[in-house]
């Protein structure tokens, strides 16, 4: 293929849809409704599953339990809707040795598209029930005249309503043909050091398989292609905020540094110790620090933090940290500020609340050089806060901040170094993933032997028993929390909660991950404070009837909810009902008991979260997950809560069990563009697409080699400039 057809065939990829033959104008506003706009978004809609049609069975051989494919007739289609947003098809299939009912659930338009004598052949897991052999939202092919669809792998795409799987194949193969032949954007050397097709061929490998294994190859191209452009967009971004600019070189070795060593109350722990090593050797380096602190609830990060702000004024420059709420910052500044003043420090904080004069007074000082550490909340955003000369941003569970707020802060100093905390476990393969550009700390245990805790798990029927050690725990003179986010929404609304958050094509197949509706703070942003109030209203009256119990709700006053929350801590209420985020780093040491109400709508990590919120005293505590869920997929993910207390292995236990599409969920993050890769099966390909990516930016920064030109337009398109994220 000459050149000029070469480049013809790349450019077509970002030809809108409708220029595939056979995509009508109803058909594209169809597979817009999936994301698909572009000949890439078509070609990039990778198959969820294979179905090996060779592998056939007749009714009457086919083994219960085992999968299998199974040609037949149409005997008789019936569409049923046993609850009022439920619908489900019906299929009786005769083959002359049987008969097998077929059910496919919320595909209604099968009752119109099969009709009695039509050929089909489905694939799936064969069950028995009521007196025949089924299968449930099986694989279904209509199969044309006498021929079979036998010797071949038949990939299943995601389609909808108007583009059924059959038609999605065929559109994809047409968008393959509109392309073949394009460039390679993978350098040659890269290809032939890990044995990788090209793209073209991966491409059509990967649609239509002429085995698994070939499958399998074309995915391994694909994920590495991924991964590497996600890693040089990640790379380039830090490298960008450094350009022309001066970055700090810190003292790490200065007299406040010593002097902070010496007011801890506690020596640091040799994990501890690792961390801050890190991140001051980062710090002293010739170029803009980007480092990231992993650390599980309760690891002691803000300690080792401390030692970087010390750093900073020992340069001779000033910090600030950034936390997500109030709560945390001002508990930031009653935890530090005592070892700063031992150190020498000036500190000083800043939230929403500080009255208009001390606020004056502050920025006065922040910006003539007397605050050497201003800590505070979003008002570090506003654009009055000038530090004299920044040298150090620390932004405390980082991932509750946007791009844009994270690079405001930045840019309040020339090169300042960046330090980002976070407390949410991920996996380094994650973390790479996430934040290729940062380097990383991990902190994975808790510096003393903290209380023991327990997790278990009940159905919604056993909740009593959560109850029981509520009041058993409040006999001691103890405290409870009692999160009910979902308080007053019925299940249909549930549904379409978790509906909301994760797009789900028309004919997915049954997932344990469609009914998690919460995975971050942004989904408890709709409280039903009337349902919510009255909930708390019985828990007093029926429950705790002998205690004080107090509603902390998303819709509260940040001044209201710190008073809810200082009420709580000094023991005044003993039960704090929750809808919303218990904020991160509340720190109540005699709150012992946490109950988590439909437990099964959170993800795992924002349980895991949740349950730091107890046992951070020397007492044992107690977590209870309370399910009205009926699935065993829900309830073994949740069993994981009651194995472990690591938050680390439990992150990998969650991504081993998500889809590929699930795995990146911070929806600001170029890493949603992800397809295919699972971070945790492929973690030595994320490994590898790292370090060549950092290599080929040490080759050529600007990706300007002829053999590079492709890979950067890759990268462009990949992620335009406009939606590109920042690692950190």
């Amino acid at each position: 293929m000459s050149a000029p057809d070469r480049l013809a065939a790349t450019l077509a990829l970002d030809e809108p849809v409708d220029r595939v033959r056979l995509v009508s104008p109803a058909r594209a506003r169809a597979l817009a409704g999936l994301g698909i706009e572009t000949v890439r978004d078509l070609v990039t809609h990778f198959p969820r599953r294979y179905v090996d049609l060779s592998a056939k069975e007749t009714v009457a051989s086919a083994v219960i339990g085992g999968s299998c494919t199974i040609e037949g007739s149409v005997h008789e289609v019936k569409l049923k809707r046993p609850k009022p947003r439920l619908s489900l098809v019906e299929i009786a299939l005769v083959d002359g040795t049987g008969v097998l009912m077929v059910t496919c659930f919320r595909q209604p338009w099968l009752a119109d598209q099969l009709k009695p004598g039509m050929r089909i052949a489905v694939a799936g897991k064969l069950e028995f029930g009521y007196g025949f052999k089924r299968m449930t939202n099986p694989y279904l092919e209509a199969l044309d005249g006498e021929g079979a669809a036998e010797g071949m792998v038949v990939p299943v795409h995601p389609a909808c309503e108007k583009v059924s799987a059959a038609w999605m194949r065929r559109l994809v193969g047409n968008a393959l043909a509109a392309c073949a032949g394009l460039r390679d954007p993978l350098p040659l050397e890269l290809r032939a050091r890990y044995r990788l097709m090209s793209r073209g061929t991966a491409l059509s490998c990967i649609h239509f398989p002429q085995t698994m294994a070939e499958a399998s190859e074309a995915r391994r191209r694909l994920v590495y292609e991924e991964l590497l452009l996600l890693e040089l967009m990640l790379m380039r971004q830090a490298r960008e905020r450094e350009r022309g600019r001066e970055p700090v070189r810190h003292v790490v070795d200065g007299p406040r540094t010593a002097a902070l060593a010496r007011a801890l109350p506690f020596e640091l722990t040799d994990e501890q110790k690792h961390a801050k090593d890190d991140i001051l050797s980062a710090l002293a380096a010739p170029r803009a620090a980007n480092h990231l602190l992993l650390g599980d609830v309760g690891t002691g990060k803000t300690a080792v933090a401390a030692f970087a702000l010390a750093a900073a004024v020992d340069t001779g420059t000033q910090a600030l940290f950034m936390a997500p709420t109030e709560v945390l910052a001002r508990q930031h500044g009653g935890s530090l500020g005592p070892l700063f003043d031992a150190a020498g420090v000036r500190w000083a904080v800043l939230a929403g609340s500080t009255s208009d004069a001390e606020r004056k007074d502050v920025l006065a000082r922040l910006s003539a050089g007397e605050i050497d550490v201003l800590v505070g909340t979003h008002a570090l955003l506003e654009d009055d806060v000038a530090p004299r000369c920044l040298g150090l941003v620390v932004i405390d569970e980082q991932q509750r901040f946007g791009v844009d707020q994270r690079a405001r802060l930045l840019a309040k100093g020339e090169a300042p170094d960046a330090l980002y905390l976070t407390a949410t476990p991920i996996p380094r393969t994650l973390a790479l993933a996430l934040y290729g550009s940062l380097t990383l700390s991990y902190l994975t245990r808790r510096p003393h032997d903290a209380a023991r805790r327990t997790t278990k798990v009940h159905r919604k029927d056993d909740r009593g028993r959560a109850y029981d050690a509520a009041r058993a725990a409040l006999a001691r003179g103890e405290q409870a929390y009692v999160v009910c986010p979902l308080v007053g929404k019925d299940g249909g609304e549930r549904d379409a909660k978790a509906a909301g958050t994760r797009r789900r094509e028309a004919d997915e197949e049954a997932y344990e991950y469609a009914a998690i509706s919460i995975e971050g703070d942004a989904d408890l942003a709709d409280d039903d404070v009337a349902a919510a109030t009255k909930e708390a209203a019985y828990l007093q009256s029926h429950v705790f009837a002998d205690h004080r119990v107090e509603l902390l709700h998303g819709r509260m006053a940040s001044s209201e909810k710190q008073a809810v929350m200082d009420r709580f801590r000094r023991g005044e209420t003993q039960v704090l009902v929750a809808t919303t985020v218990i904020e991160v780093g509340v720190d109540v040491p005699n709150a012992t008991v946490m109950i988590v109400e439909d437990a099964d709508r959170f993800g795992l990590a924002q349980l895991h979260q949740l349950r730091g919120r107890v046992g951070r005293g020397e007492k044992p505590a107690e977590v209870h997950l309370v399910s009205a869920s009926k699935s065993e997929a829900a309830l073994a993910r949740l069993a994981a809560m009651e194995r472990t207390d690591d938050g680390f292995e439990l992150a990998s236990f969650d991504l081993s069990l998500r889809r590929e599409g699930d795995i990146l969920g911070n929806r600001q993050h170029g890493a949603s563009a992800l397809k295919l890769v699972n971070v945790v099966r492929d973690g030595k390909i994320v490994e590898a697409a790292h370090a060549d990516a950092l290599a080929l930016l040490e080759e050529d920064p600007e990706l300007d080699l002829p053999e590079h030109r492709a890979l950067a337009r890759e990268v462009r398109r990949a992620f335009p400039e406009d939606n590109a994220a920042q690692g950190g």
